[in-house]
């Protein structure tokens, strides 16, 4: 196994090491030292979260703005004052990272990322801005990159509270004592509060540009 604890640390510092890969190794070290509530956590963060899971504060009214669809221009910004747009274009986010980081790399540095609303959501969104047209909520592309920060950031600050507390080198199973004091770390709350408070200056990167293959034609 080596030294999981100080990989993974390295791993999240690493802007070629895609979020989506570094997922499971977080949740398998999470498993060893059962960390259990670290472990959903991630889990969700992978998989995405159900329509009944509560979602942390980071994932909830993502801001956007409203779009609709011109019959001569296609999709335009909505004709709606900016109070409607500031309080009509949110989402919530449950989208996993698998797939989050997979749509983003499509995208350019500061496009948009356009969601489309069911036919309910739709029709209750035309009748509050007083439209008949087709409407979406379009997202800052850095917006998620950011959110994919903030989920590299939070694993990060877990790994040096894990090294502080000696778990750093070679490790195939951690004993019941070990697990035991690492019970202490098992609150992804905690985490992620903490890197949105010290986002600015933890040394994690975003999310990184793609090629122009891989903006065409997607990765494997």
């Amino acid at each position: 196994m080596g030294a999981p604890v100080d990989a993974l640390e390295q791993r999240v510092r690493d802007p070629q090491d895609p979020l989506e890969e570094i997922l499971p190794a977080s949740i398998t070290l999470a498993l060893m030292i059962r960390n259990r509530r670290m472990g959903s956590w991630l889990q969700n963060e992978f998989a995405g979260y159900s329509e009944d899971a509560e979602l942390p504060s980071y994932r909830r009214d993502i801001p956007g703005h409203l779009m609709t669809r011109s019959p001569q221009y296609g999709w335009i910004p909505a004709p709606v004052s900016e109070e409607q747009d500031r309080k009509e274009a949110h989402i919530h986010l449950r989208d996993g990272v698998r797939s989050l980081e997979k749509t983003c790399l499509r995208y350019r540095k500061d496009s948009y990322i356009q969601h489309s609303l069911s036919p309910e959501e739709m029709q209750a969104l035309q009748a509050r801005v007083n439209l008949t047209t087709d409407l979406a909520i379009t997202i800052n592309r850095e917006t998620y990159s950011d959110l994919l920060r903030l989920i590299r950031s939070t694993i990060y600050l877990w790994t040096l509270d894990l090294i502080e507390a000696g778990f750093s080198g070679e490790h195939n199973s951690f004993s019941t004592s070990e697990r035991e004091q690492a019970a202490a770390m098992d609150n992804p709350d905690h985490y992620w509060r903490r890197a949105m408070d010290e986002y600015a200056n933890l040394p994690v990167p975003g999310l990184r540009q793609a090629g122009v293959l891989e903006r065409f034609f997607g990765t494997a």
